[in-house]
């Protein structure tokens, strides 16, 4: 007789591995596609504007892009087997790094005056390749982080930002000079009429709305100035009268692929980059839907990545990453279900086989086209700004590898008539400032810190004067003290404790004292110490607090709190202190935005009181760890590149 017993119920799946209804799968898929696409289809515009494609090659493009923008999301999301994909709610877009290195790769296999589709060969070639070998080092990556410190993420991201500003310049100012009788002045203002009414619109969006309407600021420029331009008769949409309904990208549809040594290595430096914006993403996103992330889902990630990136060869696309914006967007509408971002896929896919869809988009004039792409690679520039600005200057090995990338960048973009001197091989590389920089700037990062020993010793800085570690190994008690005692708040113990380590062999070993004597400490030391600092909630909302602890927060941008995040947050702050009689305690550099202090600090107060306590403790020991890092030079090369990178390339 069969046993009736009840079975145990099951545990409810994770939210991202929920499936919510039919129509909100759909509505909420939609949402995601609206704010990719202008991301997506801005990359083929430009790059068929540098390579100078024509209007049925550029609709081809673009409908290959979103065609294997969907395939790659359904990959990322939804998973192959147990180790292609991350299977989190994340988008697959075209990186913006490789616009640069394509466009340079496209025109030196394009001999002079042949077919500008010719190089496209060689541009897909290498693509397959630096796919192929992404996908299959994918688990070593991690290894390979040490070679890409914020000095160079940094300065790769500024590079990359500031010499695509010339391709968006070029369309901006293509009406002028493309006129037949030889440069037209009045075009060339009409042009930079709608390119810069582009960027006002962007801006104003952006000014005005915040949340899901500000990340369509981009299309929405695009769509009102292409309606501006068409009504004032500067817009041609004959194209997609002729364009069919229905159409499938085939593989190899610009003939086989060419495989060049020096195509494949600028792709394979495009691919190392998004690989670290790839991580960052997946830890973001894995923060926002609560996920713990280990190495196994970074390999899996990449490998997504790198086949995404070799469909893309083969399908007439670009290299794959997962896109920021969509993170964002997650974080925004707290829906963590990846089954959102596969429906977004299949959107993806349908429009991409809507070669209609791709003529739409193809007759946007090109001014138009200059100022939205001008407004989104400014912003690549100043993401490695900010990434920069975690980097210490004061390190001259630091600022030679900046200096010297970003001087080589800009020489190789003002001037690219320097790659039509070279022999062949070695215009790819000197032909695109993004390659050039990023050459520079990995080499001699592997010089200066990689390479024998490394030329510069530990320094801290002690009362504005450099110090080196010989010096604070030969410190006494009260010089220690005085030196480093900025780095908690209120105690002064774990640095007494901290200097009985001496001598320290390198920087790491001295930070590691500092964290040692915390997590050796009693309970009832951890819990003063503890105690003694301000909680986040009066460091945001009021003036109080410590002059270290002021100097932590000036790094928050968040602007003003409204009257309901002011209220929720002065709850947060009485709910947590009633629940664990201590003040709640956060390291601002974990901060992204206003709504991860609130959700991250509600979800701590739910917390069993011998949890919290090891989490308050982490995060007074992240707050030292900054501090830290703010008062020793090269402090922890590693170390940052796992941090302030993802942080800032998120």
């Amino acid at each position: 007789m069969r046993s009736t017993a009840p079975q145990p119920p099951q545990p409810p799946a994770h939210p991202v591995d929920q499936v919510p209804p039919i129509g909100k799968l759909l509505v909420l898929g939609f949402q995601h596609v609206l704010a990719f696409y202008a991301g997506a289809v801005v990359v083929p515009l430009v790059i068929a504007s540098g390579l100078g494609l024509d209007e049925q090659t550029l609709i081809h493009l673009i409908n290959a892009d979103l065609f294997t923008c969907g395939i790659a999301s359904i990959i990322q999301s939804a998973g192959i087997g147990t180790r292609i994909g991350v299977r989190l709610p994340l988008i697959q877009g075209v990186t913006f790094t490789a616009v640069s290195p394509l466009i340079a790769i496209g025109a030196a296999a394009t001999p002079a005056g042949a077919d500008p589709t010719t190089g496209l060969a060689t541009m897909y070639g290498s693509i397959i390749a630096a796919g192929l070998i992404v996908f299959f080092v994918a688990p070593y990556f991690a290894k390979l982080l040490k070679f890409f410190p914020p000095v160079v993420t940094g300065t790769l991201l500024t590079v990359m930002g500031v010499t695509l500003i010339a391709v968006s310049a070029g369309d901006i100012v293509a009406w002028g000079a493309s006129s037949p009788d030889g440069p037209d002045p009045a075009a060339t203002i009409r042009g930079l009429c709608y390119a810069l009414a582009t960027i006002a619109i962007i801006v104003l969006v952006q000014r005005l709305f915040t949340g899901f309407l500000a990340t369509l600021s981009v299309l929405l420029g695009l769509v009102v100035m292409t309606l501006v331009a068409f009504a004032l008769g500067d817009a041609d949409f004959s194209g997609v009268t002729g364009a069919s309904w229905a159409g499938v990208t085939y593989p190899f549809f610009f003939g086989l692929p060419k495989f060049s040594a020096t195509a494949i290595l600028s792709m394979l430096i495009v691919m190392a980059i998004t690989a670290v914006e790839t991580t960052g993403d997946v830890f973001a996103t894995g923060e926002v839907v609560g996920k713990r992330i280990t190495p196994r889902h970074i390999a899996n990630a990449l490998r997504a990545d790198g086949l995404s990136t070799v469909l893309g060869g083969i399908l007439n696309s670009f290299p794959y990453t997962c896109f920021a914006q969509n993170v964002g967007l997650v974080r925004l509408t707290r829906v963590k279900s990846r089954w959102v971002v596969t429906v977004a896929g299949v959107i993806m896919i349908l429009l991409g086989l809507l070669p209609k869809a791709g003529a739409v988009v193809a007759s946007i004039p090109q001014p138009v086209i200059g100022g939205a792409s001008l407004a989104m690679f400014a912003s690549v520039a100043v993401v490695g700004i900010q990434t920069l600005s975690a980097v210490d200057m004061r390190d001259n090995r630091n600022a030679v590898i900046v200096s010297t990338s970003l001087g080589l960048a800009m020489l190789v973009t003002l001037k690219p008539d320097i790659a039509a001197a070279l022999p062949s091989w070695l215009r790819i590389v000197f032909g695109s400032g993004v390659t050039i920089g990023a050459l520079a700037a990995i080499v001699l990062n592997l010089l200066f810190f990689h390479v024998g020993r490394s030329s510069g010793p530990g320094v801290a800085v002690v009362q504005g004067r450099p110090v080196p570690l010989d010096e604070v190994n030969a410190m006494s008690r009260e010089q220690f003290v005085a030196a480093f005692s900025q780095m908690f708040t209120g105690q002064t113990w774990p640095v007494e404790r901290a200097w009985e380590h001496r001598p320290f062999a390198s920087t790491a070993d001295l930070r590691r004292a500092f964290e040692d004597e915390v997590l050796a400490a009693t309970e009832e030391e951890q819990e003063e110490l503890i105690g003694g600092y301000e909680d986040i909630v009066d460091l945001l909302l009021t003036d109080s607090g410590d002059d270290q602890s002021k100097v932590d927060t000036t790094s928050l941008a968040f602007g003003e709190f409204d009257d309901q995040e002011e209220r929720e947050l002065r709850a947060l702050g009485a709910a947590y202190r009633e629940r664990f009689s201590r003040p709640l305690v956060m390291c601002v550099s974990n901060l992204s935005d206003r709504a991860r202090i609130i959700e991250s600090g509600w979800r701590r107060v739910e917390s069993s009181p011998a949890r919290e306590a090891r989490f308050a403790l982490g995060e007074v020991i992240d707050i030292a760890d900054e501090r830290f890092d703010a008062l020793v030079a090269d402090a922890n090369p590693v170390r940052a590149a796992w941090t302030e990178g993802f942080e800032q390339l998120d």
